[in-house]
């Protein structure tokens, strides 16, 4: 039996449909082998020698903390003041007349990954839009300059090293993002950890938590919005019950708070963790990919299959079976034996080919990748000085110190191989960063040491940010080794201003119904943490969803900036043709739409670069006061203009679409709607209901041409355009369509302007 063999044989297993502790269990035997499965026991048992003998620091929540006790001094700034109290110190700092950084010491300051941008000038408090009122025992209030009163801190207290602070929350309040959450859209009512981690194989709604935990959110009431960063990257939890409760281990309890609307805040928050950057246009097509194409023929079989069946790809994604017993950055020249050329063979057709890279580096002397990086002493390590080791794919593995600078540079540096073989993207996989383990802590021990960027630290700190500095190590060398070439990579794990450096796809979900529509309130919440640029794995990554589930699981992923297929190796096919058999029809009319609107998602990508507005939004967008819109979590808006309502429940035939105020016109044409109710529309298997606002410009590819459909009149339009990749000349042209049906354009930018045929829709 060659290495191959127990891949493709465990591929054709139709697993338990809710499989036991036992059942996953035996399939992970199956899978890893009896001797990797006898590493992945010895790996438990050895990080639970570590927890119990260098102990990270835990708080114990149920025992009273400290309280900063009496206010001693207070000393004003030019752009806020500093506290004194008996116990502990504060410092309030306006960066911007919307932007306030608060900090409680004791505790380290953060390394301030997640911050992109340091060079605030500050604002005088009483230029700011926010007044802060600091009480004698250390509460503080954060009222508008009109009085409203948008949210009320409690004093913290200290708890040994960690933090619990607490916020009143008004009557009403709604609280969406916190990253990737299987959970209600508004988060009211609910506990959440931050601490990034698999959910075990596979999930579903209601699990928690998952990989890409984000400490911020935005709040809503009747008094207004706001938005909260808390940049502490230690293991939290935040409840939210009649008032916010949020526990972090360790480290200084430092926020930032944002007043609101809410698209106004978002812009503040990405320009203080990062604007997206703008992607290859390839990447906003079709990806095929499953965990198991074990071959370059299987490959060709899966792009001929496309072929045959008319449907477009733009990209075809790897997972490790194209690796030379699944070691980063080597290709196995048996089942691939030119993957240059097969690069190259599917560039000709338009499709392009992503490879998925994971944390560990396996742990065996001549792989040129250790070798290199224990030399150079790459690798974190444990309290006593040995290298820290875990169980993944290839068995025994290190995982590189990505907290360090110059270990960073290296990694980075080790892309240049899959370049070489051919890769056009990267996915990063296994980075929360996750080991296998028989019990439930399937990270390495906390006290493993980290260098944070020189000041020193353990995976206590480091876990959550793992992540974010492997996509920061890839997207720099990236650049480095293809300068001429913008970097793409979508990454599992994450935490606050990922969106610098990698887009996202939300992991290993079960087909079902109820997860297709968690679905939304996942991306929903992601896109309101920053994490605009996300999707699902179409018809969920474990089991065996029917025709009609996968169908409108894809339908809905039309409208998501990731538009993927991806499964597990003991799924059947889940190419469309087999998946949606019946129903391939659906299919094609979804891939030539999501063509179609090309030049649509392309320049709301490009605008998303310009004010961090993430492509998909929740109704309540532009109008926060209506209240039909604030609890709306099966429909969303893509971009300025289109309003997506998905179906999401199994046998529909039709679906009820909360229409926010104005007047909304089917994409697909048909009569004006008058909007401000609730409407009943039409909506069988092979359609998704989408409206345009009335005065919107849509730029259309149809068929190679560009067209503007207007939709009412006067409308307005904008279209970003270039060379697709690179970073040469561009342009950004604006359309205005009079009351006669007059177009008239503007334009900035080098790039040769398209001339757009005008389509009215009146």
């Amino acid at each position: 039996m060659t290495k191959r063999e127990p891949a493709k044989l465990l591929r054709r297993l139709r697993p338990a449909k809710e499989p036991g502790k036992l059942h996953q269990a035996l399939d992970g035997i199956r899978v890893l082998g009896p001797r990797k499965s006898w590493q992945v026991a010895l790996s438990t048992a050895t990080h639970a020698y570590w927890d119990w003998r260098y102990p990270a620091p835990r708080p114990t929540w149920d025992a009273p903390g400290s309280t900063p006790g009496c206010l001693l001094a207070r000393d004003e700034c030019p752009d806020g003041f500093n506290a004194r109290f008996e116990r502990a110190d504060l410092e309030v700092r306006f960066l911007a007349a919307d932007l306030l950084r608060v900090t409680w010491h004791p505790g380290l300051d953060p390394v301030p990954y997640a911050i992109e941008r340091h060079d605030w000038a500050g604002t005088a408090p009483e230029a700011a839009e926010l007044a802060v009122d600091l009480s004698d025992d250390g509460a503080l209030a954060f009222t508008t300059n009109d009085g409203r009163l948008l949210r009320r801190d409690s004093p913290p207290q200290r708890h040994g090293d960690g933090w619990h602070h607490g916020a009143a929350l008004h009557d009403g309040e709604r609280v969406h993002g916190l990253g990737e959450r299987a959970l209600p859209f508004d988060l009211r009512g609910h506990s959440v950890e931050i601490w990034n981690r698999g959910p075990g194989g596979r999930y579903g709604p209601g699990v928690d938590p998952l990989y890409l935990c984000v400490p911020v959110y935005v709040g809503l009431h009747d008094e207004g919005s706001y938005l909260v960063f808390y940049e502490n990257s230690h293991r939290a939890r935040l409840s939210f019950e009649d008032d916010l409760d949020a526990r972090f281990d360790g480290g200084a309890l430092r926020y930032y708070v944002v007043p609101g609307p809410v698209p106004r805040a978002l812009e503040r928050f990405t320009e203080l963790t990062g604007r997206p950057f703008l992607p290859p246009k390839w990447v906003l097509g079709y990806h095929q990919s499953r965990w198991g194409y074990c071959s370059a023929q299987e490959v060709r079989d899966v792009v001929d299959g496309f072929e045959r069946h008319d449907l477009p790809l733009d990209a075809i994604e790897l997972d490790i079976e194209y690796m030379d017993e699944y070691r980063d950055f080597t290709v196995d020249d048996e089942d691939f034996p030119d993957m240059q050329g097969l690069s190259s063979e599917l560039e000709a057709k338009g499709i392009r080919l992503t490879m998925i890279v994971d944390a560990g580096v396996h742990r065996k002397r001549g792989y040129r990748v250790y070798d290199e990086g224990h030399a150079q002493g790459r690798f974190c390590r444990l309290p006593n000085g040995r290298e820290m080791r875990g169980v993944v794919w290839p068995g025994w593995a290190a995982f590189p110190d990505i907290t360090d600078p110059d270990t960073r540079r290296w990694w980075g540096g080790q892309y240049q191989a899959l370049l070489d073989a051919g890769a056009d993207g990267f996915w990063h996989d296994m980075n929360e960063p996750t080991t296998f383990s028989l019990g439930g802590e399937d990270w390495p021990p906390l006290m493993t040491r980290h260098a944070m960027d020189g000041r020193g630290g353990s995976h206590a700190e480091a876990h959550n940010l793992y992540a974010l500095l492997m996509a920061r190590a890839a997207f720099e060398g990236l650049r480095r080794l293809r300068p001429h070439r913008r970097p793409w990579l979508f990454s599992r794990s994450g935490w606050a201003g990922l969106q610098r450096y990698a887009w996202n796809w939300t992991g290993d979900t079960v087909s079902t119904w109820p997860t297709l529509h968690q679905t939304v309130s996942t991306v929903l919440g992601l896109s309101l943490s920053g994490l605009g640029f996300t999707g699902p794995d179409i018809g969920g990554y474990q089991g065996d969803p029917s025709p009609e589930l996968y169908v409108r699981w894809f339908e809905l992923a039309t409208f998501l900036p990731l538009f993927r297929t991806h499964c597990a190796y003991d799924n059947p096919p889940r190419e469309p043709w087999a998946a949606a058999k019946g129903l391939t029809d659906a299919v094609r009319a979804h891939l030539r739409l999501r063509r179609r609107l090309m030049p649509y998602l392309y320049t709301t990508a490009w605008q998303a670069t310009q004010t961090g507005w993430p492509p998909i939004r929740p109704l309540f967008w532009e109008d926060e006061a209506d209240q039909r819109l604030a609890r709306v979590d099966d429909a969303f808006f893509l971009g300025d203009h289109l309003l997506v309502a998905p179906v999401l429940t199994e046998g529909a035939q039709s679906r009820r679409v909360v229409l926010p105020k104005g007047t909304w016109y089917p994409l697909d044409g048909g009569e004006s709607i008058e909007g401000g109710g609730v409407i009943e529309v039409a909506a069988p298997v092979d359609h998704t209901p989408v409206f345009v606002r009335s005065g919107a410009a849509i730029p259309m590819d149809e068929d190679g041409e560009l067209k503007l459909h207007a939709y009412g009149a006067p409308a307005h339009g904008v279209l970003y355009s270039d060379a697709g990749d690179g970073y040469g000349l561009w342009r950004v042209d604006r359309f205005t369509v009079s009351d006669r049906g007059a177009l008239e354009t503007s334009g900035e930018g080098d790039y040769p302007s398209a001339g757009a045929q005008l389509h009215l829709h009146r």
